[in-house]
């Protein structure tokens, strides 16, 4: 897997308490295994008073198709906190991921 792509996310209006009562779950459910796609770094958009708003995530997978199957089981998505979802390929432009 040398491809990696950006999954961005933005929450529907009003789901704070969803995304409050579903994140463990969903942290766990982003750190596990899979041969085709892996999550390599992620976390929350924030809006100006530093509340969640979204989900930026960054995988390494074989393509597009596979980041959006690992995700379909994401309980986030299961259980409709996102209005928008978004899945492109990405570079790092700028630093290194360890």
């Amino acid at each position: 897997m040398t491809d990696r792509f950006l999954f961005h996310a933005v929450d529907r209006p009003g789901t704070a308490a969803l995304r409050q009562r579903l994140r463990e779950a969903h942290r766990a459910s982003i750190r596990r295994s899979d041969p085709e796609c892996r999550c390599i770094l992620g976390g929350p958009l924030l809006d100006a008073a530093a509340t969640m708003t979204g989900t930026a995530l960054v995988f390494a997978a074989v393509d597009a198709a596979a980041v959006h199957a690992f995700m379909a089981s994401d309980p986030y998505l299961l259980h409709g906190l996102f209005e928008r979802i978004d899945v492109r390929p990405w570079a790092i432009g700028l630093g290194a991921i360890a």
